[in-house]
């Protein structure tokens, strides 16, 4: 999280309504607006809440593979993440949950049947999402539909067969990464439709200096992948 002050708690207690047996993991980028302060009341004030505090801003991907270390040395089943800023309604997660029987990676998909996009998403991100799907499939050799959005869910046991500590992705592109990484060690991947919906409050985090970077990264992989090189 950063700068999600607004959001955090509303969205904790939507998680505990849909999800009410989850353990939460908030993680804090030293926020300026206090959302650090808030994740700490909620994990005084409600069970199984546990936040960590880093020193700065340290990117999404950064901070997902911390959450996927915690879930791996917690010995959890599954590791759901989704964004603090409710674009992913946590009323999809029983749909991702039960796609779980018999896939070891869910994602959240607005790119299928059922799924789509609410709100305000304008032409320049429209494009962007599309045209990173398509490079991620063509380079990586994915056949997901949805490769670029982090609403997902995956079994903990086959996060622990990658090698966390050398993922190149600290922005955005590491939701194409860790699927080529998943990939690799033979997870079954599948999709549920989701509604990615406006944030209700702050300011998107997604620059043309960060896509930019996406980009160059899944071409290198996938340059990598041509060549027979192992990820």
């Amino acid at each position: 999280m950063y700068n999600e002050a607004e959001n955090v708690q509303p969205l904790v207690h939507a998680i505990r309504e849909h999800a009410p047996h989850a353990a939460i993991l908030l993680i804090d980028d030293n926020s300026p607006d206090g959302t650090g302060a808030i994740a700490d009341e909620l994990a005084r004030a409600l069970p199984n809440i546990a936040v960590v505090h880093r020193p700065g801003k340290q990117g999404l991907g950064s901070a997902i593979v911390h959450a996927m270390k915690y879930a791996v040395q917690h010995d959890y089943d599954y590791y759901l993440n989704l964004d603090a800023d409710f674009s992913h309604p946590p009323r999809f997660i029983p749909a991702l949950l039960a796609g779980m029987q018999d896939h070891d990676v869910m994602i959240g998909s607005r790119y299928v049947p059922g799924g789509g996009v609410e709100g305000e998403f304008g032409l320049r991100r429209k494009l962007m999402s599309r045209g990173i799907n398509g490079l991620a499939r063509v380079f990586l050799g994915l056949d997901t539909q949805d490769n670029s959005g982090s609403f997902r869910c995956y079994r903990v046991s086959k996060l622990a067969q990658l090698d966390l500590d050398h993922v190149r992705s600290r922005g955005y592109s590491f939701m194409e990464e860790i699927l080529f990484l998943c990939k690799q060690v033979g997870c079954r991947m599948g999709e549920t439709p989701i509604l990615f919906e406006d944030r209700r409050a702050g300011r998107s985090k997604l620059n043309k200096v960060e896509a930019l970077r996406s980009v160059a990264i899944i071409v290198q992989l996938g340059l990598a992948r041509l060549a027979g090189a192992r990820p």
